[in-house]
């Protein structure tokens, strides 16, 4: 028996956020189950650990928090990958901490999501670590957010208490930078507006959140965004060299003159294949390897690009950052970083005059590279704007960086 993988429909890669018992675990197991997405076993072993904790009905929260510790503590410590799929999409999800101390971990599980889901208790409204998630989903440029106002059936299923805590995150949202974002009633617990339209909440006319995602633009890069291909692996036939990589932003087509970087040379591209098949053209974010018409010095690390819009070559990164280890950033500290395909030592010469940053903390850097980089600014590309810090000692990452215009 055969399984046919329906690849007309999209994936869509989100995360979750909020403060600690806002209900995050539950909303992501609510939509789980009530999207048939859990499997018989997983949810025989989900009420078996609900019955053994002298809970009545299924603890949906256990779907995501796997760690003993996290089902110990009854709290996420730690991002909960999750895979499922509708008739209209197929997701990936990201379950995240709402813990202070935890807010990397955010950082990890957003950083590559296409929309943040940032929940909110209808009783508590608006709180420190809200503000903090949205900073950081505007820091990382994530496209679409929906703000999940939780737990609407413990405050009456009534608007008002709704239209404040949205009219107080759009004003957090304005000075954090966030573009915009889509307000949806919640109830995890019950199940309301999760999978289905609630019916306790006639005022409310907007979608529920599984039909919200489902509805979603991904991948919307624009038709003449610059072409970006780090090079991540030279593979030799004989005489004829081929460059594989993804390519991080743009169209390649055959016959495209294209730029070597950072040594300038030009080629032509004479050939592209895409898993095997020789193919006229590639687009982002396929993984591809390309031949060019003429002999070049490309290795690792280098990029090619097409066009007259080329990455800035530079040795003093600018960037704004968020530190994910325990050991602390200090002026003067010599690290790697390491930018698509390409490593570089590199000293600190500023943290936006900060002495040092500790875990968590969210700053700016300024770095002196000892080879140029290319770089564009997060806000144009959020793969080739991206960076992550390196300690060259044991190889642990320091701190993720978004590169400032």
């Amino acid at each position: 028996m055969s399984t046919t993988i329906d690849t007309t429909i999209d994936t869509l890669r989100f995360a979750t956020a909020g403060s600690v018992d806002d209900g995050k675990s539950t909303l992501v197991g609510r939509l789980l189950h009530d999207s048939k997405s859990v499997l018989a076993d997983q949810l025989e072993a989900v009420e078996h650990a609900s019955r053994n904790r002298g809970q009545d009905t299924p603890d949906l929260a256990l779907l995501t928090d796997g760690l003993r510790a996290e089902r110990e503590q009854g709290i996420t410590i730690d991002v909960a990958y999750r895979y499922f799929a509708t008739p209209r999409r197929r997701f990936i999800l990201a379950d995240t901490p709402g813990h202070v101390q935890y807010t990397r971990n955010m950082v990890t599980g957003a950083s590559t999501a296409d929309l943040a889901i940032v929940l909110v208790d209808a009783r508590k409204g608006v709180v420190e670590q809200t503000r903090r998630h949205a900073a950081v989903a505007a820091l990382l440029r994530v496209p679409h957010v929906v703000l999940a106002v939780n737990k609407m059936d413990l405050v009456g299923y009534e608007q008002a208490p709704f239209e404040r805590i949205v009219e107080d995150f759009a004003a957090h949202a304005a000075e954090s930078g966030l573009p915009g974002f889509t307000p949806i009633p919640v109830s995890a617990l019950v199940g309301d507006n999760v999978v289905a339209r609630s019916t306790a909440m006639g005022w409310y006319e907007g979608p529920a959140l599984l039909e919200f995602l489902e509805e979603v633009p991904v991948g919307a890069e624009a038709p003449d965004a610059p072409v970006r291909f780090p090079v991540q692996y030279v593979i030799r036939d004989g005489e004829v060299r081929y460059y594989a990589g993804q390519l991080a932003s743009g169209v390649l087509h055959v016959g495209d003159q294209v730029t070597v970087h950072p040594s300038g040379e030009t080629s032509q591209i004479a050939g592209i294949d895409v898993l095997g098949t020789a193919r006229e053209s590639a687009r982002a974010p396929q993984s591809i390897s390309l031949r060019l018409a003429d002999q070049r010095d490309v290795s690792r690390g280098d990029m090619i690009t097409a066009g007259v819009d080329v990455p800035a070559l530079t040795r003093e990164v600018r960037a704004a950052v968020c530190h994910l280890a325990e050991r602390p950033l200090r002026v003067g500290d010599r690290v790697l970083v390491r930018h698509t395909t390409r490593t570089v030592k590199a000293v600190v010469e500023d943290l936006g005059g900060a002495p040092a940053l500790s875990v968590n903390d969210l700053g700016h850097i300024t770095l002196r590279t000892a080879d140029p980089l290319l770089l564009d600014p997060y806000v144009a590309s959020r793969r080739t704007g991206a960076f992550i810090v390196i300690d060259p000692a044991d190889g642990a990452t320091l701190t993720a960086g978004m590169v400032e215009p």
